[in-house]
């Protein structure tokens, strides 16, 4: 199994940065553990890759939250991103799937529904947060995305995101793109990009079809105009654990402590975004109530 990876370049002269990534492993992951059906993994993917590409726009340690709630089927989408290529995220509807759209795709646009937020909160450290939301305005989240950026962020970009399902639902291809201008772009450099990017097929089939993220930005944007600055592995990782859930449960305060002790005899928690499970018995209760 490859690597899945992120590749970073300027372009056209420094007038443009861009970012490309193949999440296919990393979206396989997130659908193994929540066992989504074909649309709700072609959502969740998307937004995954979204979250990995704007992750890598951060520092190491810095963070940053996704939720979409388009008032669709598949309810809310949540992800989580840093900078150290490591992402997670769920949908709460796993088990929604539609027919095929009029184009013979992936009918995101009615599991996520048009009737909503996106929302970004960035983490960068020392309490600091930035927080962003626009309006849903397409449902099919590459708009999305590329609607927040210009609109939260000021900054001009076009965003490409793609996940392809097989029949037994396990993740064929995905992965995506961000193309930014930077401030002073030439109307040249503008023209060229948009016609690239309407010539060229959907970006989950360029990386079924062999193409590495280098090979995805030489193909939008000229392999003559590009320089590659770096590259960063990508994958599924959840922060979770057992001390993490204590806490939690230890935040619910001794009367609800109480009470998973008296009815249930300890407690179950699982992890939204790994579906991990974590017991924790009478005793271990007992202890972090002594602890309050």
């Amino acid at each position: 199994m490859t690597q899945d990876y992120l590749v970073r370049g300027l372009a056209f002269n420094d007038e443009v940065r861009a970012f490309a990534v193949d999440t296919t492993n990393t979206v396989q992951e997130a659908q193994t553990r929540h066992y989504t059906w074909p649309t709700a993994s072609a959502a969740m993917g998307r937004s995954m890759t979204a979250g990995v590409i704007m992750g890598s726009m951060l520092k190491n340690e810095e963070k940053l939250t996704i939720t979409i709630d388009g008032g669709g089927p598949i309810g809310k989408i949540m992800v989580d991103a840093n900078g150290k290529g490591e992402v997670r995220g769920y949908v709460e509807n796993p088990q929604t799937h539609f027919p095929l759209n009029d184009q013979g795709k992936l009918d995101v646009r009615r599991a996520v529904g048009t009737d909503g937020m996106l929302s970004v909160v960035k983490d960068i450290g020392m309490k600091d947060y930035f927080t962003g939301s626009t309006p849903i305005v397409s449902g099919e989240l590459g708009e999305d995305f590329t609607y927040y950026f210009v609109t939260s962020e000021q900054v001009p970009s076009a965003v490409g995101l793609g996940v392809l399902v097989n029949p037994d639902n396990s993740i064929k291809a995905a992965g995506g793109f961000v193309i930014q201008l930077m401030p002073g772009a030439s109307e040249e450099t503008i023209s060229a990009i948009e016609e690239k990017i309407q010539q060229m097929d959907p970006v989950s089939k360029l990386i079924d079809s062999g193409l590495t993220p280098e090979e995805i930005l030489e193909t939008v944007l000229g392999k003559e105009n590009i320089r590659f600055i770096d590259k960063m592995e990508v994958e599924f990782k959840c922060n979770c654990s057992r001390e993490k859930f204590l806490n939690a449960i230890k935040g619910l305060g001794e009367a609800e402590i109480d009470a998973m002790i008296k009815e249930d005899h300890g407690a179950e928690v699982e992890c939204h975004f790994c579906r991990t499970k974590y017991q924790f018995s009478e005793e271990d209760l007992n202890t972090l109530k002594e602890n309050i």
